[in-house]
């Protein structure tokens, strides 16, 4: 590469500015004589360590191209490896990234995000008291839902989605009409932080965990508390109900998992296979059943194939555990987080689960497999919490970051 005349000057200058600057006094004198470099030009500040800058400018420029690179070849590969899109189907939808959407609004972390299970609406919930509605779509907002006079945990839709749960360190649960966004009720009964809440699939209960250690049931057309479950020694973190809405799951402080029935209000099992917090537990559907059990099969053989339930668990231990709930055993673990696990949940089609973490990351897992498949670097501090539509190729996220993103599947 030929250099004009006023670059090669100046690189010259540069140049003698080094050697003069590092101490290099004699080479400094030669080349100042055979380079003709002018005294002018070398009184000029911006001549001050240029060589160092534009070094140091180069090799982030190469980093920066060394990274891009490894991009391409990661999509590249994605793109060769991938089903076309004539054979693409909803059991093979994973997100990917970039982000569609990255949606700003709250002014403190998000502790939920939801989608609306008829409408193409999302919300969210945060640590500013507030909860937002947006259009997953589009990526709009729609408007603000205020009652709470603490940080919201946890918020669930009844599966018509004409009713809004939340929950919130002001120790009440509120149900709103998702229909004129007015509160209706106000529950009043744990007498420490609510942590989580969860429909039975009728809609006409509802159950919360708290701080206070235990679980309460709910009459949602009366608002008044028909059964409180006790049993945990610590903070119960997240109590889900399973599909058939006959039993609870709970995971607490106490590193512990229970599963009660309601109507005896009867811990079935307790599980003790996570060595911190648990921090999420969710249930699987009935067509995770084949994949768990040829999981099953294809570690032992000779394993009988089970009808389950089965359960999904994250913790502050950094792994990720299925269990046969009939048997009362853990059946599958993952490790890959760096970090706590916040909230895993099985894809919809029952073939992979999805997880977010404390290391900032969003990941598919091929339980299968006992491996990870896809890591997305997803926020710029904790992942707390994410969501996967049941029926439209969406995923999304919510962080300490106080944003919530909006992930294509593909």
């Amino acid at each position: 590469m030929v250099l004009s005349e006023k670059h090669r000057a100046e690189l010259n200058c540069a140049i003698a500015d080094y050697l003069k600057s590092s101490g290099y006094t004699e080479a400094f004198n030669h080349f100042v004589q055979e380079a003709a470099v002018p005294s002018d030009k070398m009184a000029d500040k911006k001549i001050n360590g240029l060589l160092e800058k534009k070094w140091t400018s180069v090799l982030r420029l190469q980093k920066k191209v060394m990274d891009l690179e490894s991009k391409v070849s990661e999509t590249v590969r994605e793109y060769e490896g991938g089903p076309t899109k004539k054979e693409r189907s909803a059991e093979s939808w994973i997100p990917r990234p970039p982000e569609r959407y990255c949606l700003t609004g709250h002014r403190m972390p998000i502790t939920r995000v939801i989608f609306h299970p008829i409408y193409n609406v999302m919300v969210s919930a945060s640590e500013d008291g507030c909860m937002k509605v947006w259009d997953y779509e589009s990526g709009d907002f729609e408007r603000t839902l205020k009652g709470h006079t603490d940080a919201v945990n946890d918020i669930a839709f009844e599966p018509t989605g004409k009713t809004l749960a939340s929950c919130s360190s002001d120790l009440t649960i509120r149900l709103w009409d998702f229909v004129g966004f007015e509160c209706m009720k106000t529950l009043h009964g744990h007498d420490h932080t609510v942590s989580s809440v969860s429909f039975v699939p009728s809609g006409d209960f509802l159950v919360s965990a708290s701080r206070d250690k235990s679980i309460k049931v709910w009459e949602v057309s009366t608002g008044y508390c028909t059964k409180t479950l006790q049993g945990h020694r610590e903070w119960v973190r997240q109590a889900m109900v399973s599909p058939d809405g006959k039993l609870i799951a709970s995971g607490s402080n106490d590193h512990s998992i229970r599963v009660w029935e309601i109507a005896t209000k009867e811990c079935k099992v307790e599980l003790r296979e996570h060595d911190h917090v648990v921090e999420c537990v969710a249930w699987a559907g009935d067509n995770c059943t084949p994949h768990i059990n040829e999981a099953i099969q294809q570690e032992n053989p000779r394993a009988a194939k089970s009808e389950g339930p089965f359960l999904i668990s994250g913790s502050r231990d950094k792994t990720i555990k299925v269990y046969d709930i009939s048997t009362g055993s853990c059946i599958i673990s993952l490790i890959g987080h760096d970090n706590w696990v916040r909230q895993a949940i099985f894809h919809p089609s029952g073939k992979f689960i999805v997880s977010c973490a404390d290391d900032k990351t969003l990941r598919v897992w091929d339980y299968k497999n006992r491996r990870c498949t896809k890591t997305i670097a997803a926020h710029e501090h904790f992942v707390t919490c994410l969501d996967f539509h049941r029926n439209a190729p969406y995923v999304i996220t919510g962080s300490v970051d106080q944003l919530c993103k909006v992930w294509e599947c593909r």
